[in-house]
């Protein structure tokens, strides 16, 4: 656990707890991208370590508002990022079907433009698209134009193939400047991070997948991945099997699957 004070403009300061996980959630991200992680790591004191997870944790709202959670405890929104992939999403959209379940896949836009037919079969199988950027890159430090050219050449390949322009986005590794918020505002687009993260973005085994994904309850956001933004058509068979074991189980539960579209008709 580590306690940081960060000074404020009014007498006094204001006392923050990062919770004990932080190391391992640094290395992760480390992993995923240095740059912003390096930055976090560097501003370990004061208010710079605050900015900092403001910037990487699901649940922070200092840089503009997110869903994380359903708002129902009966439902769960399982979603899948980086896709398409055909290497593995028509597995998934299979995998849905066979349980009746919708969810919401956060597509790249360069993807897309590759893999137009399976975008449209995402679509059609009754399955919400978000916007997961053009090229995939970290937004945390990037310009509001340069943030808004990004999203909306992602916007225009999902348009361009579905019909029809994201109401979401999702930011590449989860991660958020201030400078973001003004931009999806204008858009008037939604930013949905997760309530439960699979951790499984890289190729192993399914058990472990599997054992992240116990703590998953009605209510969550769930986020996995159907693709690899590093790699075309990316080894995501972990992912596949890993909802092949939970989704009999949660269902079991009398959890109902929703994809975000659903929960927006519904609020």
């Amino acid at each position: 656990m580590v306690s940081i004070v960060i000074p404020t403009n009014t007498a006094g300061a204001l006392p923050v707890t990062l919770g004990g996980g932080g190391s391992r959630l640094m290395r992760k991200l480390y992993a995923m991208n240095p740059v912003p992680a390096v930055s976090a790591a560097c501003g370990a004191c004061g208010s710079a370590a605050f900015l900092s997870w403001a910037s990487v944790a699901p649940a922070a709202q200092l840089f503009g508002p997110t869903i994380r959670r359903t708002g129902d405890p009966s439902t769960m929104a399982i979603t899948f990022d980086d896709g398409p992939n055909p290497a593995v999403t028509p597995k998934l959209l299979d995998l849905l079907q066979r349980y009746q379940a919708r969810a919401t896949f956060f597509l790249i836009g360069r993807n897309v433009r590759l893999f137009p037919d399976l975008t449209r079969e995402i679509a059609a199988r009754g399955h919400a698209i978000g916007n997961h950027t053009e090229t995939h890159p970290s937004l945390t430090f990037m310009r509001p134009r340069r943030i808004a050219d990004e999203l909306a050449r992602c916007d225009e390949a999902i348009a361009s193939t579905v019909g029809t322009r994201p109401r979401w986005m999702r930011p590449p590794f989860g991660f958020r400047g201030p400078q973001l918020n003004g931009v999806v505002r204008r858009e008037s687009v939604t930013v949905v991070m997760w309530s439960v993260l699979a951790w499984d973005w890289k190729p192993q085994p399914a058990q472990p997948v599997i054992r992240r994904l116990r703590r998953a309850k009605g209510g969550d956001i769930v986020l996995l991945h159907d693709g690899d933004h590093r790699v075309l058509e990316g080894d995501r068979q972990h992912s596949v099997d890993a909802l092949a074991y939970w989704l009999p189980r949660w269902r079991d539960r009398a959890i109902r699957f929703v994809n975000l579209d659903e929960l927006r008709a519904s609020a």
